[in-house]
């Protein structure tokens, strides 16, 4: 039994699991409180995203003997995070289901590569930084009201990135909760230790939500989640086919979006984790390191209340805290990305910004807006 669980594919897994959890859960928490979500809803988001993630993991990673890591899409999760204002919960799962069946078409009919390139790299690169503005901002407006806390994090954050910590995001965040709890900002009281519960939403749908919240919510996990996971993997050697992969991902959103699982992708950063030497020094034995992922992501689902009520708890100022440093490193590289090349600098600028004003018209988000004007400033002036 060694030969195929080790330690090291355990400590992997594990190590994969909490960096993604430590670093936008609270994300996925403040998505799921825009739509107005209830306790019990939060839950169930939880829930249904470790369900997905493990089963997915555990499932592709022991077909194709690769280490495939799946999670939830957590630039998808910021832009819910604003996009979802004011918008009624069951359309939110209509704008879920819409844009998991259109990654379900790209995985079965193979048009991955193909549809990416009518969407310019820096153009997605620029939306997804537009949407992510507002995190970051929110870390330096957190220390108005909670000063030593955010800045014992900002520290500890700077200290980790010069020393190329993979640990500086548990890190600033397990500081942050000591600088918390001393400080008696925890209600404990509000922490309970149950299971999570199914809760099942039927999906509406509306054309300005589909249009503002799926067609984004789509390009953002595709641009910005699903092609560095396909880097990752092939970087590493792995020839695994990617159609299945994005297929499945797709079809897992379908089935359990109508609970909170608002999308599935390929991971990138946490799969980086799974296919280190440290995970085992035979490649074609890293898989196991996903299937521990997967069954720490299963854990985590079934205890999706528990993690609720401890984001609950905690102070808000942590929780913005930790979201937005945690969009630190995908806000600077979305930034490079968006103007490095001169000839699109000005529809890329443009869409950042129309993306960050939260422009809305005809009840249709900013995202969506932000990439309509920067193609149509590229078209008109294709090359400067």
């Amino acid at each position: 039994m060694g030969r195929f669980f080790g330690l090291s594919h355990l400590s992997a897994g594990f190590i994969a699991v909490l960096v993604g959890y430590t670093s936008s859960a609270a994300i996925v928490f403040q998505a799921a409180t825009a739509a107005g979500a209830s306790a019990a809803h939060i839950s169930s988001w939880l829930l249904a995203l470790g369900l997905g993630m493990g089963v997915t993991c555990i499932g592709l990673s022991l077909y194709f003997r690769s280490p495939v890591l799946t999670a939830w899409s957590t630039p998808g999760a910021a832009l819910l995070a604003t996009a979802l204002v004011a918008v009624p919960m069951n359309e939110a799962i209509g704008a879920f289901l819409f844009a998991s069946a259109l990654i379900t078409l790209c995985g079965v009919t193979g048009w991955v590569e193909t549809l990416m390139k009518h969407v310019p790299k820096t153009l997605a690169a620029a939306m997804l930084a537009g949407v992510l503005l507002r995190f970051g901002l929110d870390v330096f407006v957190s220390l108005r009201s909670q000063l030593g806390l955010v800045a014992l994090m900002l520290v500890i954050y700077l200290a980790g990135r010069r020393f190329n910590s993979r640990y500086t995001i548990p890190l600033t965040f397990l500081g942050g909760l000591i600088w918390a709890a001393q400080a008696g900002l925890i209600q404990y009281e509000a922490v309970s230790l149950s299971l999570a519960r199914p809760l099942f939403t039927a999906p509406a749908f509306s054309l300005s939500t589909t249009l503002g919240v799926g067609i984004p919510l789509f390009i953002v996990t595709m641009a910005s989640q699903n092609v560095p996971g396909i880097a990752v993997l092939r970087a590493n050697g792995y020839t695994t086919p990617v159609s299945p992969l994005i297929g499945w991902t797709g079809l897992t959103g379908l089935l359990l979006g109508p609970f909170g699982g608002y999308q599935f992708n390929l991971a990138a950063i946490t799969a980086a984790i799974c296919m280190s030497p440290e995970a085992d020094r035979n490649p074609e034995r890293r898989y196991l390191a996903a299937v521990w992922a997967g069954i720490f992501y299963l854990f985590t689902g079934v205890l999706g209340a528990t993690v609720a009520s401890i984001f609950t708890a905690l102070p808000k100022e942590l929780v913005a805290a930790i979201a937005g440093i945690a969009l630190f490193g995908t806000i600077s590289k979305s930034l490079t990305a968006a103007l490095h090349d001169e000839r699109e600098r000005d529809a890329a600028l443009i869409t950042f910004l129309v993306t960050a004003s939260g422009l809305s018209l005809f009840s249709i988000g900013s995202a969506f807006w932000g990439l309509l004007f920067g193609l149509v400033v590229l078209k008109i002036n294709p090359h400067k």
